[in-house]
């Protein structure tokens, strides 16, 4: 099965920050899991590093006010459109990410104030039918789908 996932997890440098936030031990495909990894902000046009961005109202606003909405609409876009090439079912995303972050994500105060709410990726993966898992609950994920055939595997979340 293949599953997206936010490229930063797997270690590749392209947090707002020129960083990644490789989990440890760095996941690999195996038998059961087939990673492909995404930076949503990248596919949208934005570069790396570049200023903070957090979701104000239904904008996505960078820390010196400019609105750059439009690049992570473009950006989840093109998430999806990945996702849907590979038959992808779901994804595993940054959490608190303004693009990636699903159930929490930081308030728009640039003061680390969380709230609930979707990243702009996370949320139109979801509104598509592809499930969103923080990687807070990876492990949990691939140790489920290490015990279950394929068919058995959509039926666990």
């Amino acid at each position: 099965m293949f599953v997206l996932i936010s490229a930063c997890l797997l270690g590749v440098a392209c947090r707002y920050d020129g960083q990644s936030h490789p989990l440890s031990p760095i996941p690999t495909s195996n038998e059961c899991v087939t990673f492909i990894p995404v930076c949503p902000e990248q596919l949208g046009g934005l570069p790396t590093p570049r200023l903070p961005a957090e979701i104000c109202g239904n904008a996505v606003i960078r820390q010196d006010g400019a609105d750059i909405t439009d690049a992570y609409t473009r950006g989840a876009a093109e998430a999806l459109r990945i996702a849907k090439l590979y038959g992808c079912r779901y994804a595993v995303l940054k959490e608190r990410s303004p693009s990636c972050g699903s159930g929490t994500i930081y308030d728009g105060s640039f003061s680390k104030t969380l709230i609930d709410g979707d990243g702009v990726t996370a949320k139109l993966l979801q509104q598509n039918g592809i499930t969103v898992i923080g990687e807070s609950a990876l492990n949990d994920f691939l140790r489920t789908c290490a015990t279950c055939s394929p068919t058995e595997t959509e039926k666990i979340i």
